[in-house]
């Protein structure tokens, strides 16, 4: 069924969410063993992992000249992770897609476990389109890589207020893995197994859109939906046009379905306060819709509201996914062409500026923004001020909205590529592999090498860890230097289609960078160390061989009271530049080269 005339949800709230209910579960499939859990309490409840695992062979069984289950990964907790693979035209492996030239959608639910619309809503629309009523044919024209339940292991730490903020279902998942990760926050550190399978999977089929199915939190409003895609802001320039035109044809097609769709995240600068107004800014990579920008690819994020019910929810989630299978049977060839281009501009990046991370400016628009009617006073409870809505009464916020987007870092790329020295080769080649980026290793060594290095002229750690990670904020420059390349070394070209990929992992500034997540912290970290004693020596005899030094030295005393007043200060100038010092400290490990 479809749901393509459902009355407005601005009007009738009430009235559509009785209609859904009814509707969904008012299914006529000719195998009654391919109803959800959801289905049949009419979306009151959500089934358990096992249910995934029966319905994707369930499935397959089904439709076996269309649908193959396959396992690719297990979690920390043993659980396999499935993902249902749909064409209609045999395009069922990754060879028979590129051989079909289709392209791919690979969508997800489940990334956080609690928010589980996606896995109701898309086994329901999958089936919708494997029996063909709905978006006819759309399965000849590409093929469906669908992940009920990425992280799966929280999935199953399942409760009843794992979502306090939330409307249903009965029981949920958890909003972490086994081993407290977000996943939504490690496409670009990969430390989580189920995402280095989930990297795998996109490796393979190479998706040309990838959708997240959330649930937001936040305030009460009428909203139903956002929809954010990248690229739109970020990545290549010529697909950005290809990526607005998706999100406002879907926006356009949610809203005939009743729907109140957004294009940007709605959660407000100054948190509990609906008169501070939102920021619209690109996500960066560590984020599902952030990251396949970098790969020349489409990435979606879908949130419905938390304060909907879970009928729904559910209902806006399937009438989206239905959306973009139509139009993805309509352009997807283009969106797949229009991605290779960008595949063989991004192999001549080299020598060319690349914005790596962004921001936004401090103008603003007014935007009309379907609230309902609040009220702000102290809480007795908190003593905070606190927000209170009263959802009875329908209001229209005028709101400030600042997405005026402005590039933050902008890093012109290496004229050949990056070189990552032996020691640290190993673990780095498979990061590089997890990501799909090329790379060789130099069997002999290459001494005395015309190189650009990275050394970080100030270093700052996080007060806290985030992620199991102490994040660090670099600042210095590149600079030309000659150094010895031992053999074993990676070397890394910036000619290849994952270009921006590249640069966004090794450039050490770049916000999800492997060195802003603290994978090189050794590297500034002082280990040798000179007694007092021997500095006092040391300095003495400098003082006496080395007048600049000298002269330098009385200049900092006389115009800096903090060395001055620092002993500790005065014997570091005299130790840095001894022959003892560590020439290593703050110099991060890979090097680019230009020539």
């Amino acid at each position: 069924m479809h749901f393509s005339k459902l009355i407005s949800a601005a009007l009738c709230g009430a009235l559509v969410s009785l209609f859904a209910v009814a509707a969904l579960a008012d299914e006529t499939a000719p195998d009654d063993s391919l109803r959800t859990t959801a289905e049949r309490s009419g979306y009151v409840r959500t089934g358990r992992y096992d249910e995934v695992e029966h319905l994707c062979a369930a499935f397959a069984q089904r439709y076996p000249q269309a649908v193959r289950c396959i396992e690719f990964g297990r979690t920390p907790e043993g659980r396999p992770m499935l993902a249902l693979i749909a064409s209609t035209v045999g395009a069922l492996t990754p060879d028979q897609v590129r051989l079909q030239k289709l392209p791919v959608l690979l969508v997800q639910g489940g990334i956080h476990a609690g928010e589980i619309d996606g896995k109701d809503a898309g086994f329901l629309a999958l089936r919708e389109l494997l029996d063909g009523q709905l978006a006819a044919h759309a399965l000849d024209r590409f093929t469906l890589v669908f992940v009920p339940v990425f992280n799966v292991d929280g999935h199953e730490r399942f409760g009843h207020w794992n979502r306090p903020n939330q409307v249903g279902p009965e029981e949920m998942g958890w909003r972490t893995t086994a081993q407290n990760l977000n996943l939504n926050r490690d496409y670009m550190k990969a430390d989580a197994p189920e995402m280095q399978a989930l990297l795998r999977l996109m490796n393979d089929w190479d998706p040309i859109l990838s959708v997240d199915l959330h649930v937001t939190d936040g305030a009460k409003f009428q909203h139903d939906v956002s929809i954010q895609l990248e690229p739109a802001y970020g990545g290549d320039p010529q697909l950005r046009n290809t990526g607005i035109a998706l999100r406002s044809a879907l926006v356009a097609k949610l809203r005939t379905q009743g729907s109140l769709p957004l294009t940007f995240y709605p959660s407000f600068v100054v948190d509990d306060d609906p008169a501070s107004g939102f920021v619209d800014l690109p996500p960066t990579p560590r984020f599902s819709s952030g990251y396949p920008a970098l790969r020349n690819r489409f990435g979606m994020l879908v949130e419905t509201h938390s304060w909907k019910d879970y009928a729904t929810r559910v209902r806006v989630t399937h009438n989206t996914l239905v959306d973009l299978f139509e139009q993805a049977a309509q352009h997807g060839a283009e969106w797949l062409n229009n991605a290779h281009a960008a595949d063989a501009l991004a192999t001549q990046l080299g020598g060319q500026t690349v914005v790596l991370d962004y921001q936004v400016s401090d103008k603003t628009r007014t935007v009309d923004f379907l609230g309902y009617a609040y009220s702000r006073s102290p809480s007795e409870i908190s003593g905070a001020l606190m927000t209170r809505y009263d959802d009875s009464q329908p209001q229209v916020w005028h709101l400030p909205l600042r997405d005026d987007v402005q590039p933050k870092l902008s890093i012109t790329a290496p004229r050949l590529g990056y070189l990552i020295p032996a020691a640290h080769a190993d673990w780095l080649a498979q990061k590089l592999d997890l990501h799909g980026i090329r790379y060789q290793r130099l069997d002999a060594a290459q001494p005395q090498r015309a190189v650009q290095t990275f050394r970080a002229s100030s270093v700052k750690f996080a007060a806290e860890t985030f992620e199991g990670h102490t994040l660090v904020s670099l600042n210095g420059t590149w600079a030309d230097e000659i150094r010895d390349i031992g053999a074993g070394a990676l070397f890394v070209p910036i000619a290849q289609p994952h270009a921006r990929l590249a640069m966004a992992l090794l450039e050490p500034q770049a916000p999800d960078s492997l060195a802003a997540w603290g994978f090189f912290s050794n590297a500034f970290e002082q280990k040798e160390y000179m007694e007092d004693y021997v500095a006092e020596d040391v300095a003495r005899s400098q003082l006496a061989h080395d007048p600049a030094l000298a002269a330098e030295f009385n200049r900092r005393l006389g115009a800096d009271a903090e060395f001055r007043a620092s002993p500790q200060a005065r014997l570091d100038f005299f130790y840095k530049r001894s022959p003892s010092y560590d020439e290593r400290l703050n110099l991060y490990p890979v090097m680019r080269i230009e020539r």
